[in-house]
């Protein structure tokens, strides 16, 4: 029982506490509920005021903008009213200016109509007034012919001879009076133009001989350079071609030879050899080749600094080396080289005086000899004014510049300007006094046609003239000519030099034949 009623008694205790908190948790409840309406109360009429403010503002915002787009529009209406009454104005004026121009044209038109019958009235009033004339003139017409005796055509005919032989005289009188004026001003200005080219270009002229002094240091080494029993001399008279002269004259050998750069390679290897004391056939031939490279290396240095005085440039190495080439060259006595720059000069002042251009005077005037240093026999028998044009055309010269080199000796027509520029200007250079000497020239073209008899044989190697001509010594190939065939080429060629040549005194003629049998040993 105790257990039953503590049991009743905790359950009717829980029971009563559970009730008890129920009420509790409802009266809160609503006092929850109660405040949140309250606060809701409260965020809805904030939110109410706060729309309030927005719809206003948003309205006062779209006032402002309604008003913005109607001054806008107002503004764009205004602005196209503006237009509008331009347009109507310019309109207004184009028409007030059509009409005026209406008024103006018909009353031109009613001017014109006025003056075109005006016109017609004169011009049948004209039309009676020539009839009438020409009535008067064939009555004029008859009553002279009546009184001269002569028909109207036989007057005219009489007449126009009578003033075309007036006239033919009149024209003949100032024709000949215009060209003797134009000749004598001609020939003063040509004659200036010549003298004061002259004058700009005056230079002194050395005539060139044909013979070289070398200089020793002592007469001790005359005998070195003869060799035993002449040995060495005549090695090197065989290598250069030069005949050497060894007399009593005092510290000094006589070098003699018509081409001048045979002399000098002569005289360069002489110099070497007796620097190097070293003298005997085998360096005498060595030495002779390596000046012989070194002539060609400094014909070409003479060539590139000949180009590059006168100004001239975009001259092909061919002919740069033709014209190096020209310095061991003579014309009638005078140097070519020195020849062929002096017309240069000559030419360009005389271009430079006539208007001209004396770039392309000057480069026509350097190149119109350079038909004179032919490179192969064969060369020689083409006139050398036709083989310097092909040459300037075979390496790219302007066709003036070719015409000029062909025609300087009238071997063709001249076509350029600068044509007879060359000319005159060749023929300035070789008049002067002093400047040439037609004996000398002639004198080696002889000894020239020597040698080249010589090498038209068959085996010839190499042939030179010497002793002034009086002697022609022949080196032949020693595998082609037998010594048999030697003595027999001898006689020939002495017979051809007595059919074909003029000359003085006697030629003898030398036929030298070599054997060599050359090792090294190593």
């Amino acid at each position: 029982m105790d257990v039953t009623s503590i049991i009743i008694g905790a359950a009717a205790g829980l029971l009563i506490g559970f009730v008890i908190a129920k009420f509790l948790e409802k009266g809160k409840a609503s006092k929850t509920v109660a405040n949140a309406k309250r606060d809701a109360d409260s965020i809805l009429k904030t939110a109410k005021t706060e729309a309030e403010g927005i719809k206003k503002d948003k309205i006062f915002q779209a006032k402002e903008r309604f008003l913005e787009l109607k001054a806008e529009h107002e503004k764009v209406i205004i602005g196209k009213d503006k237009k509008i009454n331009e347009a109507e104005k310019r309109t207004r004026d184009k028409e007030s200016q059509v009409s005026n121009e209406l008024a103006k044209g018909k009353k031109l038109n009613q001017q014109l109509e006025s003056k075109i019958k005006d016109m017609e009235h004169r011009s049948d009033i004209l039309e009676k007034k020539k009839s009438e004339l020409d009535k008067l003139h064939k009555h004029q017409v008859q009553q002279l012919e009546v009184i001269s005796g002569l028909s109207a055509d036989d007057a005219k005919s009489q007449l126009m001879e009578s003033l075309k032989e007036t006239a033919r005289t009149d024209a003949m009188g100032f024709i000949q009076s215009t060209v003797e004026e134009a000749k004598l001003t001609a020939a003063q200005e040509a004659r200036k133009i010549v003298i004061n080219t002259i004058q700009r270009i005056g230079t002194e002229e050395a005539v060139e001989n044909c013979v070289s002094v070398f200089n020793l240091e002592s007469d001790d080494v005359k005998g070195r350079i003869i060799g035993r029993e002449g040995r060495n001399i005549r090695a090197l008279e065989s290598a250069t071609g030069v005949e050497i002269i060894v007399d009593d004259t005092p510290e000094a050998i006589i070098l003699s030879c018509f081409d001048s750069v045979r002399r000098e390679v002569a005289r360069l290897s002489l110099h070497k050899l007796v620097t190097d004391g070293r003298i005997h056939p085998a360096r005498i031939e060595e030495i002779v080749k390596k000046t012989e490279r070194q002539i060609e290396q400094e014909i070409v240095e003479v060539g590139k600094r000949t180009v590059i005085d006168l100004g001239i440039h975009g001259l092909h190495p061919e002919l740069i080396r033709a014209v190096g080439r020209m310095k061991y060259r003579s014309s009638y006595g005078q140097n070519l080289l020195q020849h062929s720059r002096e017309v240069a000069k000559l030419c360009g002042v005389m271009a430079a005086e006539l208007g001209l251009n004396p770039k392309l005077a000057k480069r026509a005037g350097l190149l119109h000899d350079i038909g004179k240093v032919p490179n192969t026999e064969a060369e020689v028998e083409t006139p050398h004014a036709i083989l310097g044009m092909q040459w300037a055309e075979k390496y790219g010269e302007k066709p003036d510049v070719c015409n000029a080199i062909g025609a300087h000796h009238d071997e063709i027509e001249m076509k350029t300007l600068i044509s007879p520029i060359v000319q005159v200007c060749d023929a300035i250079s070789g008049a002067r006094p002093g400047a040439r000497r037609q004996v000398l020239d002639s004198y080696i073209q002889r000894l020239k046609d020597l040698e080249d008899i010589a090498f038209g044989f068959n085996g010839v190697q190499k042939a030179y003239a010497i002793q002034a001509g009086r002697e022609l010594r022949v080196i032949v190939e020693s595998e082609k000519v037998s010594d048999d065939k030697a003595a027999a080429l001898s006689f020939e060629i002495s017979q051809k030099i007595q059919t074909d040549m003029t000359y003085p005194g006697q030629v003898k003629v030398t036929v030298i034949r070599e054997t060599r049998a050359v090792n090294v040993a190593k």
